[in-house]
């Protein structure tokens, strides 16, 4: 699964994709029918890639991207997030079995099968990300890495150093005058 650009945005509903950035903020596209473009402030909006986002667990958090796998594994139906609260925290033991019960709120639930309806009919699922990929082309993403880069070729402007350094020339500091 590849969330690489999928964000959400602190004080806004839904799921967004980081279309790019200017001088004012970050150009988000909505992933809704809607599909509304808008400019986050850089200095006042939060941005948490779906990537990075973690679950509380009773020993170790869990990864979103794990638990978004797991709802697609799910037997039966996804429940709506307007259902009740009670079959939500069911459906969540299934597909997180070892979240923190006391730390992971319904709301948080509710937020995650949100998220779930909003990605479920894009081509997501299906596509790996280039760390998980490993190999292409038969030269693993390691080796490409170590090769040396190719020297950059200086701007046309460059002026080209001196071949010798020479002391200055001293100025002559005797007056004309009176000669």
């Amino acid at each position: 699964m590849n969330l690489r650009g999928i964000v959400a945005v602190s004080g806004r509903p839904g799921l967004y994709k980081l279309v790019g950035q200017n001088k004012g903020g970050y150009v988000l596209e909505s992933l809704d029918a809607q599909k509304v473009k808008i400019v986050a402030n850089i200095t006042t909006t939060k941005l948490a890639s779906l990537e990075d986002i973690t679950i509380y667990g009773e020993d170790d958090d869990l990864k979103l991207v794990n638990v978004l796998v797991n709802i697609v594994g799910a037997k039966g139906t996804v429940p709506d997030a307007k259902s009740d609260a009670k079959a939500l925290k069911s459906f969540f033991e299934e597909v997180a079995p070892n979240h923190d019960q006391e730390k992971v709120y319904s709301s948080d639930m509710k937020k995650i099968i949100t998220w779930y309806h909003l990605l479920k009919d894009l081509p997501l699922f299906t596509e790996t990300p280039a760390a998980e990929a490993g190999e292409t082309d038969g030269i693993k993403t390691e080796e490409k890495a170590e090769k040396k880069p190719k020297a950059t070729p200086k701007p046309s402007n460059a002026k080209a150093p001196a071949k010798t350094s020479q002391p200055a020339k001293k100025a002559s500091m005797t007056s004309k005058k009176g000669v």
